[in-house]
């Protein structure tokens, strides 16, 4: 993931990425700065997308547990499959 290479996900706002997308995305972003060596400039564009993702992915998770609460009365409710 090399900032002069820009990808296509790279080039996709954070705020309009599904949080499939953006999670499939910032564990690219883990196994790249984990498997290479970079440039601390790219190591550090790198960690701020990967900021950004995770912000993005635990706000989604929090809109869809509010939503939870909405649809189940307020409280939420052990998951029961019988």
């Amino acid at each position: 993931m090399n900032p002069s290479k820009s990808s296509p996900a790279e080039t996709v706002p954070v705020e309009n990425l599904s949080y499939e997308a953006a999670l499939s995305e910032l564990e690219a972003i883990v196994l790249e700065l984990e498997s290479d060596e970079h440039a601390l400039a790219d190591a550090l564009a790198m960690f701020e997308r990967g900021q950004a993702l995770t912000q993005h992915c635990a706000q989604l998770l929090e809109d869809a547990e509010l939503k939870i609460q909405e649809l189940s009365g307020e409280e939420l409710v052990d998951f029961d499959p019988s």
